[in-house]
């Protein structure tokens, strides 16, 4: 009996030539005895280019930017409805290693109730991997996670849960109707994993490291920190702290008060106001 993965990934116009070398890359690795099912959550306003080439489903963008939550939490939901036996979250921009789908399932049928995460590369500009093949000379996992053996699947710590980040990551359908998906309130860029994570913890769900479950991230200018989601970041820090007692993406916040651009404001933080700036 084949096992049936559902492979969802947010997708937009602006990530097409990324969006169509994943969808290679997924049709090569594919193994025997895996049925892979590609569901798109589409976030832009319009609906995705036709005919699509996976099925999907359209969640435009809310008052705030692109709801990328909201828009995981209806592919899972059409993904439950096609039976499937596993959940792999796999954002655009990210390739999957030829080895990521089956340790994915290894690991799920070992630790059934809780999260799975593999190892992520970032991928210089220069580097434009034409198969799976191409993959293994180029990985390098960022070095703020811990890095399991290839074939070793290792609980995190309380304070990993942190590191948490749902480009890439994995969770048996039991799981994920516990965990109860994304939390819709975070719209735009930022946070919503970082919640995720949070919340698995609190509600008994472990995170598990897994090794050789490689996903590699597709090179596309960004800043650091990115500039241009702050009010983003802001707004999203918001919730998560007065949910949490503490702000999140604090690297990156830290960066935005050296440039001058965010201040300190009571128990949190807010835009510096350059026209009271001026006066000072």
């Amino acid at each position: 009996m084949s096992v049936r993965v559902a492979v969802i990934t947010p997708a937009s116009i602006n990530r097409l030539d990324h969006l169509q070398r994943q969808r290679r890359f997924l049709d090569e690795v594919s193994t025997p005895g895996v049925e892979i099912i590609r569901i798109e959550a589409w976030l832009d306003a319009d609906a995705p280019p036709s005919p699509p080439a996976a099925r999907f489903v359209h969640v435009p963008p809310g008052d705030h930017g692109m709801r990328v939550g909201a828009a995981r939490n209806a592919a899972a939901a059409l993904a439950l409805a096609q039976d499937v036996d596993l959940l792999v979250f796999l954002d655009v921009d990210c390739l999957p290693g030829p080895g990521l789908v089956e340790r994915y399932i290894g690991a799920a049928r070992t630790h059934p109730q809780d999260l799975l995460c593999g190892p992520v590369t970032y991928l210089h500009s220069v580097q434009r991997p034409s198969t799976p093949h191409d993959l293994g000379i180029l990985t390098r996992p960022h070095p703020a996670r811990p890095l399991p053996a290839g074939d070793a699947v290792v609980a995190a710590t309380d304070d990993e849960f942190d590191l948490f980040w749902s480009l890439s990551f994995a969770v048996t359908p039991e799981t994920w109707t516990r965990l109860g998906g994304f939390d819709e309130v975070y719209e735009g860029y930022g946070a919503e994993d970082t919640d995720l994570g949070r919340r698995a913890r609190a509600r008994g769900i472990g995170l598990r490291w897994v090794g050789g479950a490689h996903a590699y991230h597709q090179w596309h200018p960004a800043g650091s920190p990115p500039w241009r989601h702050l009010d983003d970041i802001l707004r999203n820090g918001a919730l998560f702290a007065e949910r949490w007692g503490e702000w999140p993406m604090r690297g990156w916040i830290d960066s935005f008060i050296e440039g001058g651009a965010v201040e300190p404001h009571g128990d949190g933080f807010r835009r510096v106001d350059r026209a009271s700036a001026s006066r000072r």
